[in-house]
């Protein structure tokens, strides 16, 4: 008895408190939607659409303070896109690959640089949009959209000949593969943000004097490179699903 007292006296502290799957929930007649991840979502948005707007706003010759920063990052993102699309395909897709990069890329790092926790919701917490599967399983989807919408755009109905080639076999596994894509994408991205901010969490609530700051900015660096792979591997299976055309061309002007 005395050994049980003990322990609930150790319990009453709050010691190491962590809400994992309680959402603040908006009704929208029968549908459900997490009220959280919007909020974080349209912050999200609004700092890139601000951003924006004062990149290009008072442009200059000589670009500097925001416009430069924009200019970097779009030069970045171009090149991310040519190197996994080619010279000749990568334009019309940089609108889209620099989008899913900055958005997860903002989205990631207010994850760890926003004390979200102290603003309080009537129910669960606020937390990075990729925080939430939710987001990973939408942006994985749109990616699944973009890179069949590629391959029909540019092949037509012979985009369906992949699937068949080279025997008709390997269908299963080709259809297969196109479910592991989007399904891939998502839990990479949502297992380690989520267990980067659990452990960073953990980390703070068991040591408070001494905020693991070495472990906050590891955190930073494999946000930024979450960010990366997910557009990097959204811009190969858009390659993927490109590729091929060029040869069909060639073939049919001999």
């Amino acid at each position: 008895m005395q050994m049980l007292s003990v322990l609930n006296a150790f319990n009453s502290f709050p010691l190491a408190e962590l809400e994992v799957g309680k959402h603040f929930y908006w009704q929208l007649g029968n549908l459900k939607i997490h009220g959280q991840v919007f909020l974080t979502s349209w912050f999200v948005i609004s700092i890139l659409v601000v951003a924006s707007i004062a990149a290009t706003r008072n442009a200059k010759r000589i670009p500097s303070g925001i416009q430069n920063l924009m200019e970097y990052a779009l030069e970045f993102i171009r090149g991310l896109a040519k190197d996994q699309l080619g010279e000749k395909e990568y334009r019309p897709w940089v609108p889209f690959i620099g989008t899913l990069f900055l958005f997860i890329f903002v989205s990631n790092w207010s994850g760890a640089l926003i004390p979200w926790k102290l603003i309080k919701l009537p129910s669960g917490e606020l937390a990075a949009p990729t925080n939430d599967i939710n987001t990973t399983v939408a942006l994985a989807l749109l990616t699944s959209l973009a890179y069949f919408y590629a391959g029909f755009s540019k092949r037509g109905l012979g985009y369906f000949k992949k699937y068949i080639e080279p025997t008709p076999i390997l269908l299963p596994i080709a259809i297969l593969e196109d479910f592991t894509k989007p399904l891939s994408l998502s839990f990479r991205l949502f297992g380690n943000i989520l267990a980067d901010e659990l452990v960073v969490a953990v980390l703070v609530l068991l040591v408070p004097l001494f905020v693991p700051l070495p472990v906050m900015a590891l955190g930073l660096f494999t946000s930024a490179i979450q960010a990366l792979v997910f557009a990097t591997l959204a811009g190969a299976y858009i390659h993927e699903a490109l590729e091929g055309h060029g040869e069909e061309e060639h073939e049919e002007s001999h």
